[in-house]
């Protein structure tokens, strides 16, 4: 399987959630997102230091930090 990170996408690519290394309250935060198994996702933007990325789910922009995105595995 080709598995890679959230934080890995380029802007314009879309991905879909296949595992979650996050515990505690960011793994409850990313769920309430809608960031679950099967959901797409899709890279909207990045901060000209791309510590920052804006993600399109279900509907909704939101913004993560890259460290945050690198626990979202993708397919």
């Amino acid at each position: 399987m080709n598995e890679k990170t959230l934080g890995s996408l380029k802007v314009g690519e879309t991905g879909s959630v296949c595992a979650l290394s996050a515990r505690g309250g960011m793994r409850r935060r990313f769920r309430d997102l809608g960031i679950i198994n099967g959901a797409t996702i899709k890279c909207t933007g990045q901060s000209t230091h791309r510590d920052i990325a804006s993600y399109l789910i279900k509907g909704a922009v939101i913004a993560l930090r890259k460290e945050d995105a690198e626990t979202v595995f993708i397919i």
